[in-house]
């Protein structure tokens, strides 16, 4: 089941974020699976191939070289079921070959990127889920979760939400990260005057009632330290005169 989420920035400004649903998310595993297991099978008939090549050598130390290729193996397998997630995740901006091909993507708590220690854990503890009935645990979880959330995402602080509203989201972010530093006036604070101005930059693209809505809580916040004479002015009126 989809859900949405809002997140609000420190300036009072909400995000939605669409979560990623169980079926979109369990699919992603399902091809991502898919290809760990083409990855094991080139991976087994290399080995085999190398053992017929040398079987046709010496045969001294067999048993020594056989325990070695099974701890070989054994060791790789690990790291191709497991090692696959932490280098996809945290390389790929949260994505995996089938969370991409689904348009889907891990990001940490509030919408930020996820980092290589989010990567890290959150597949760490997949080791668990997945060893204790195939993901039975995450599925209780998640069901259980309002934002969707397995045993990994609790512990490591993460999210799967659906690509397409994240691209447009991280811009806003990265624009929020990157705008110019406001200095305070006699009546607000440099971040109310950052807020103002992202506003009336904006609003030509927002619904009706959503721009109403926003100028009239911008407004709200503002109107009790002004003059009477700044007070009695409409909700935008008063924005474009600070």
């Amino acid at each position: 089941m989809d859900r949405t989420l809002e997140v609000r920035t420190p300036e009072s400004i909400a995000f939605s974020y669409e979560l990623a649903g169980l079926g979109t998310r369990f699919l992603a595993i399902a091809i991502d699976l898919c290809i760990q297991i083409g990855i094991v099978i080139a991976v087994a008939f290399g080995f085999y191939e190398i053992g017929v090549h040398a079987s046709k050598g010496s045969h001294a130390n067999d048993d020594a070289a056989s325990n070695l290729a099974i701890a070989l193996v054994v060791v790789l397998v690990f790291l191709i079921f497991f090692g696959y997630f932490i280098i996809f995740e945290a390389l790929w901006h949260g994505r995996t070959p089938g969370k991409r091909l689904l348009g889907i993507r891990v990001v940490r708590d509030g919408g930020y990127p996820l980092d290589f220690t989010a990567a890290l854990v959150r597949n760490l503890i997949r080791v668990g889920e997945f060893s204790l009935g195939f993901y039975a645990i995450s599925i209780v979880a998640a069901l259980l979760s309002r934002e969707n959330k397995r045993v990994g995402d609790l512990a490591a602080g993460t999210i799967v939400v659906r690509d397409a509203r994240m691209d447009v989201e991280v811009s806003s972010l990265r624009e929020l990260a990157n705008e110019p530093v406001y200095a305070a006036t006699a009546y607000v604070t440099g971040e109310e005057r950052a807020l103002i101005k992202r506003f009336l930059d904006r609003r030509d693209a927002l619904l009706p009632e959503r721009r109403t809505a926003l100028a009239a809580s911008i407004a709200e916040r503002i109107r009790p330290r002004l003059p009477a004479d700044l007070q009695r002015l409409d909700d935008e009126d008063l924005l474009e005169r600070l």
